[in-house]
């Protein structure tokens, strides 16, 4: 019998003070790390989560499912607010992702992100609800040593600098904001 290789099931309880959107509040997050998504990209999700809170966002099954992304914000009726993006998608994901929401955003990381937005800006420049962001590699490296099965965690976010952490340390950094 074949078993298939179950989630990490992660804990988070996400305090976040967003000084620049007058948003405050505590998250009790749960947040599965597939067995092929690594530590490095779940974190990117909690931090895409502090930088977007609102008390309707929440995790899509993203992982193999194209048709949910790694975050999104419905409305009372059903309809997609936001969608976000953690990575570099393929550009009709995105495309798709901006006719079917009100907003887009797009996290990406790592030394791919250049090549990666170099090859799919030309397409993407018209999609007028979507916006792109590069979180460095230095970034990505400082918030992941934060990661624990049980983590409490806050993260200040003020004149877009944004510092995360928790109670034995922080890192201070801005994301950039290449659309």
């Amino acid at each position: 019998m074949n078993m298939a290789i179950k989630p990490t099931i992660y804990k988070a309880s996400l305090e976040i003070s967003d000084i620049d959107r007058n948003y405050y509040g505590t998250h009790q997050l749960t947040v599965a790390c597939h067995p092929s998504e690594t530590v490095e990209r779940m974190m990117l999700r909690i931090l895409a989560f502090a930088i977007n809170a609102g008390d309707r966002l929440e995790f899509g099954a993203d992982i193999g499912d194209t048709d949910e992304p790694a975050l999104w914000e419905k409305d009372l009726t059903g309809a997609i607010k936001l969608w976000i993006e953690i990575g570099n998608p393929d550009e009709r994901t995105i495309l798709r992702a901006c006719g079917r929401s009100g907003k887009v955003i797009v996290y990406s990381c790592g030394r791919a992100t250049a090549p990666w937005w170099n090859a799919a800006k030309p397409n993407l420049e018209r999609a007028r609800n979507l916006s792109v962001y590069e979180i460095s590699r230095e970034t990505a490296d400082e918030i992941t040593r934060f990661a624990e099965r049980t983590m409490k965690l806050h993260c200040v976010i003020q004149d877009n600098e944004i510092s995360f952490g928790n109670d034995n340390g922080e890192t201070s950094f801005a994301i950039s904001e290449l659309k």
